[in-house]
């Protein structure tokens, strides 16, 4: 019996370990979110309250938060003078957070972005009111997005210059 993880071409990637956040999965989501709210939106907007002004509110302090995360927790990796050092557990935390953060935002976005074009299509007066609540939903929204992706980069740990030298010399040793 083979190991799973092997091939007669040799080891397969690890595809246990979690990866950067692909834009590809982002730009899915919120063109699948977009095409969901036009064909709500055009079949039910003559039943709905106006728009409300609350989740814009929501998505924008996530993003401010995130963003704050972010610059705290990239002074920390880099051991900034001043700065307590970071706890590993609590990187992973966030960039589990900026994943998921990076996901909704994406889903909220697309939702927007279709809300705003259908309201921009329609001609009621009802419609124009509607138009500033969700044009800035999709900025906060995608002020979401851009935080989240920042806060993911800011958790990658830095490459360190006298580590590659490190490696060099014991991969030397190894080879004797």
């Amino acid at each position: 019996m083979t190991d799973r993880r092997s091939s007669p071409r040799g080891p397969a990637p690890d595809r246990d370990r979690m990866g950067p956040t692909r834009p590809a999965t982002l730009v899915v989501a919120g063109l699948a979110a977009a095409a969901l709210a036009w064909l709500l939106v055009s079949s039910f907007y003559s039943r709905i309250p106006p728009l409300p002004w609350l989740p814009t509110a929501t998505l924008l302090g996530l993003a401010v938060l995130e963003a704050y995360a972010a610059v705290n927790t990239r002074a920390r990796i880099e051991r900034k003078p001043g700065r307590d050092p970071v706890d590993p557990l609590v990187v992973a935390r966030f960039v589990v957070l900026a994943k998921a953060s990076a996901l909704a935002g994406s889903i909220f976005a697309g939702f927007y972005a279709g809300l705003d074009a259908w309201l921009l299509v329609e001609r009621t007066r009802a419609a124009s009111n509607d138009v500033p609540a969700a044009s800035a939903g999709l900025a906060a929204s995608l002020a979401l997005v851009g935080a989240a992706l920042w806060l993911e980069r800011s958790c990658r740990v830095p490459e360190r210059p006298d580590r590659d030298a490190a490696d060099a010399d014991r991969e030397r040793r190894e080879q004797r």
